[in-house]
C-alpha cells in the first residue's frame, strides 16, 4: 500500500527545526535528520537566529526518497524536547 502524495521522488527537500538557541542544536538537528538522508551537497545547512538571539532556525535540505523516510524525520524531530517545531 502506497500513501498519498504530491511529491516525487527522490526530490530535495527543505526541512525546518527551531529551537532555544544554544550551543549545540544545529549538530543536535543534524544529527537527527542524517540519521535518515543524506544532504543535498552546496545547500545542505543553513541556520538564522531570531531577531534577539534566543532562538534558532535550522534548515536542512536533504535528497528524499520516500514519504516514510519524511515521516521518520519529522517524527525524531517532533519527540526531541529541544526542537519546539518542526516544519
Amino acid at each position: 500500500m502506497t500513501e498519498e502524495t504530491l511529491l516525487e521522488f527522490p526530490c530535495a527537500f527543505p526541512i525546518k527545526a527551531m529551537g532555544r538557541n544554544s550551543d549545540d542544536f544545529e549538530q543536535l538537528v543534524t544529527t537527527l535528520i542524517f540519521r535518515h538522508a543524506a544532504p543535498v551537497p552546496g545547500e545542505a545547512v543553513k541556520v538564522n537566529a531570531s531577531g534577539q538571539g534566543n532562538f534558532l532556525s535550522v534548515t536542512v535540505t536533504v535528497e528524499a526518497t520516500s514519504k516514510a523516510q519524511l515521516d521518520r524525520i519529522y517524527q525524531d524531530l517532533t519527540d526531541n524536547e529541544q526542537v519546539l517545531m518542526a516544519l
